[in-house]
C-alpha cells in the first residue's frame, strides 16, 4: 500500500512540473549556479548586464571550442615514443638455418621425370644453332635426342614460347614445343610464359623474360609446384635433407650441442628448415657475454652435388634471426652464406616494445593473399599457409590454378585489401647484423678437416665431404648495448578529464557540479515544455468538443424530456372494429413522473404544505 501511494504521488508529481515559468527557472538558475558570470547578469545593472552577458557568451564559447580539440585529438588514438639504451644480459635470438635447395634430387627424380625432359627439350630448341652457328644441345639425362617421348600435358597447360619482338607491330613466335625453328635470337626477344584459364581459351595471361634461364627457372617452378603439391607432407618432409646430415657440428659459448637441440619445421620453399632456441613455451637461452666466442658456431653440409638442377640456381644455406615467438619468412627475411666460406655475423638489438604480441604483418598478409585465392581459385597456393578445408591447387585438379594465382598476385585492388586490413605489428626485434666472410677451411687444412668431418658424420676413413657442400657460421652478439624503442598512447581518458576540467575552471570558474546544475536546468526546461505540450493538446481538445454545441448546455428537463419514453404516450385512435368483432380491454400505463419534485423548494413552503396534510 505504501509502494501504491508513493507511485501515486509521484505521479502526481509528474504531472504538476517544476512550477516554475521558462524565465523564472533562468532566473533561479543565474542566481544559485557555481559558475562565475551568470550571477552578475541578474545583479548588476542594465549597462554591466550588457557587459557581462558578452563576457559570459564569449567564455562558454571559447570552453566548447577547446573540448572539441581535446575530444578531437583524443579521439586520434596519437601514440607517443620513447627511445631508451641500455647494457644488461641479452636474450639469444632464435636461428634458423635451412638448405637453398628444398629436396635431393635423388630423393624427387622420379617425380620432376617428364617436366625434366620438357625443359631439356626447351633448352634444346633455345639453343639450336642460328646462323649458321654450331651449339651442342644441352641433354642432362644422357638421351641422344630429348625430343623424342615428350609428354605434352604439362606444356598445354602452361605454355612457355619464344617471340621475337624487334618489329614491335608484328611479333613472330621463333618457337615452341609443337613448332620447329631457330634458336634465341638474342636481344629484341622475349620468352613468355602463357597462362589461360583452361585449355584452349582466350582468357589469357602473358609474363615475359627477357632472358631464357629466367623464363626456364620460373615455369620449373610453376609446374614443379603443382606436382608436389599432390605429395603428402610426411612424405616431402622425408625426401628432404635431415638435421642428422645436415649439422655437422654444433657450439653454444662453452656447451656443446647437436642437431638434437634443433627444432624442425617444414617449410614450402626451402624444404626441413632447423631453428635453435625455438619454442612458444621454452625459456630463452641468454647469452652470457658478447662477442664470438660466447655464440653459437655451427658447421653445415649442404650436399650440393644432389641439387635439382632446374629448380635452385643458388647454392648455400638461408638463414634468419628472429624473435621466439615468431615464424621465420626466410624468403623476405633470410640472408644466404655461401659455401666453402666461414661467415661471421655480429648482431646488435632494436626493440619495439608497446604490447607483449607474437602478431606479424608478414603472416597477416600471407594468410589473406592465400584466403582470397582460396575464395577466388577455389584451392591453396603451394608456398602459403593453407586455410582449414581448403587443398593445395594443382593441374590435374585445378587446369586454371596459374592463370587464377597470377591474375590474384598482379591484382593491385587485392593487394590493396590487404595491405589495409593487416596492422602494424606493436611488439618487434630487429636483429641488425653485420656480416663478415672468409674462404674454410684453407688450402692448407681442408685436408685434415674434410677427414675428420667425414668420420664423425659416415663413420668412414674415405673424404665424403668437399668445399662445394661444407659452410661454418659464427652468430654473436657485438655488444650488450641495446636499444629500445617503446610506444604509449599519447592520450587517455584520465588526461581527457583533466584537461576537460582544466578548460571550464580556467575560463568559466566551474567544476564537475556546475554541470551537474546545468544537466538539471536542462531537465526543468523539457520538463516544462512537455507539461505545456499536454495542456495545449488538451486545450485543443476542449475547443473541438465546444465547436459541437455552439448554443448554452441544456438542462436536466430538456434532456429528460427530449428522452422521453414514447411508450407511455396516449396512441392515436386506430381504424373502426367491424361489428362483429370483440372490443379490447385498454393498455395499462403509468404516466412519466413528475421530475419538479426535484426542484429546490423555500423551507417556508414546505412548513405550510406540512401544516394543512395535518389539518
Amino acid at each position: 500500500m505504501n509502494v501504491k501511494k508513493y507511485f501515486v504521488r509521484a505521479l502526481h508529481r509528474l504531472q504538476k512540473g517544476p512550477g516554475y515559468t521558462y524565465k523564472e527557472l533562468l532566473v533561479w538558475y543565474c542566481d544559485n549556479t557555481n559558475t562565475h558570470g551568470p550571477k552578475r547578469i541578474i545583479k548588476e545593472g542594465p549597462k554591466k548586464k550588457v557587459i557581462w552577458f558578452f563576457l559570459t557568451l564569449l567564455f562558454a564559447s571559447l570552453v566548447f571550442w577547446q573540448w572539441g580539440i581535446l575530444i578531437n585529438t583524443y579521439l586520434s588514438y596519437n601514440v607517443t615514443s620513447s627511445l631508451s639504451i641500455g647494457f644488461k644480459t641479452m636474450k639469444f635470438p632464435a636461428v634458423t638455418v635451412c638448405n637453398a635447395n628444398p629436396f635431393k634430387y635423388s630423393e624427387v627424380k622420379h617425380l620432376l621425370k617428364e617436366l625434366d625432359k620438357l625443359i631439356e627439350a626447351a633448352l634444346e630448341r633455345i639453343l639450336q644453332p642460328t646462323h649458321g652457328d654450331t651449339i651442342t644441345p644441352l641433354l642432362l639425362n644422357g638421351s641422344d635426342n630429348a625430343s623424342e617421348g615428350l609428354d605434352l600435358a604439362l606444356w598445354n597447360q602452361i605454355p612457355l614460347v619464344l617471340i621475337d619482338e624487334h618489329d614491335k607491330d608484328n611479333p613472330v613466335i621463333l618457337w615452341s614445343l609443337r613448332t620447329r625453328g631457330q634458336g634465341w635470337p638474342g636481344a629484341g626477344a622475349d620468352c613468355v610464359c602463357l597462362q589461360c584459364s583452361h585449355q584452349g581459351s582466350n582468357n589469357c595471361t602473358y609474363r615475359n623474360f627477357t632472358s631464357a634461364a629466367q623464363a626456364v627457372t620460373e615455369w620449373y617452378i610453376l609446374q614443379s609446384t603443382s606436382i608436389l603439391s599432390k605429395v603428402p607432407l610426411q612424405e616431402r618432409i622425408r625426401m628432404g635433407y635431415q638435421a642428422e646430415d645436415m649439422i655437422l657440428a654444433c657450439l653454444y659459448g662453452a656447451e656443446p650441442c647437436n642437431y638434437k637441440n634443433f627444432t624442425q619445421i617444414y617449410h614450402p620453399d626451402h624444404g626441413n628448415c632447423y631453428i635453435f632456441n625455438w619454442g612458444m613455451d621454452k625459456e630463452a637461452l641468454n647469452s652470457s657475454n658478447p662477442g664470438a666466442e660466447f655464440g653459437l658456431k655451427l658447421i653445415l653440409d649442404i650436399s650440393q652435388q644432389d641439387y635439382i638442377p632446374y629448380l635452385s640456381s643458388a647454392a648455400g644455406a638461408r638463414l634468419m634471426l628472429h624473435q621466439q615467438k615468431s615464424f621465420p619468412f626466410l624468403k623476405d627475411q633470410g640472408i644466404y652464406a655461401m659455401a666453402g666460406t666461414e661467415t661471421s655475423i655480429g648482431v646488435l638489438v632494436d626493440e619495439l616494445d608497446e604490447y607483449n604480441t607474437s602478431y606479424s604483418i608478414q603472416a597477416c598478409l600471407r594468410s589473406c593473399f592465400q584466403n582470397h585465392m582460396a575464395e577466388i581459385c577455389g584451392c591453396g597456393h603451394y608456398m602459403f599457409p593453407l586455410p582449414e578445408g581448403v587443398t593445395y591447387c594443382n593441374n590435374d585438379d585445378n587446369p586454371g590454378w596459374a592463370y587464377c594465382y597470377s591474375s590474384l598476385r598482379s591484382s593491385i585492388r587485392q593487394r590493396q585489401i590487404c595491405i589495409d586490413s593487416c596492422k602494424e605489428t606493436c611488439n618487434d626485434t630487429q636483429y641488425k647484423m653485420t656480416i663478415s666472410m672468409a674462404d674454410w677451411p684453407s688450402e692448407a687444412s681442408e685436408d685434415w678437416i674434410f677427414h675428420i668431418l667425414s668420420y664423425e658424420r659416415d663413420m668412414s676413413t674415405n673424404v665424403t665431404l668437399d668445399r662445394t657442400g661444407i659452410i661454418k657460421l659464427n652468430i654473436y652478439f657485438q655488444e650488450y648495448n641495446y636499444r629500445t624503442i617503446s610506444e604509449s598512447a599519447a592520450t587517455t581518458i584520465v588526461w581527457l578529464l583533466s584537461s576537460l576540467g582544466g578548460q571550464f575552471g580556467f575560463w568559466m570558474g566551474g567544476s564537475v557540479l556546475c554541470l551537474i546544475e546545468f544537466g538539471e536546468i536542462i531537465i526543468d526546461s523539457l520538463w516544462i515544455t512537455v507539461i505545456n505540450i499536454i495542456g495545449w493538446c488538451k486545450g485543443l481538445k476542449q475547443k473541438r468538443a465546444q465547436a459541437r454545441y455552439p448554443d448554452a448546455p441544456p438542462t436536466v428537463s430538456e434532456l429528460v424530456e427530449a428522452h422521453t419514453n414514447l411508450g407511455f404516450q396516449h396512441e392515436e385512435a386506430g381504424p373502426v372494429p367491424s361489428p362483429g368483432a370483440e372490443a379490447l380491454p385498454p393498455e395499462p400505463g403509468t404516466p412519466p413522473p413528475n421530475y419538479d419534485s426535484l426542484r429546490m423548494r423555500p423551507l417556508d413552503a414546505l412548513g405550510l404544505d406540512s401544516d394543512a396534510e395535518i389539518e
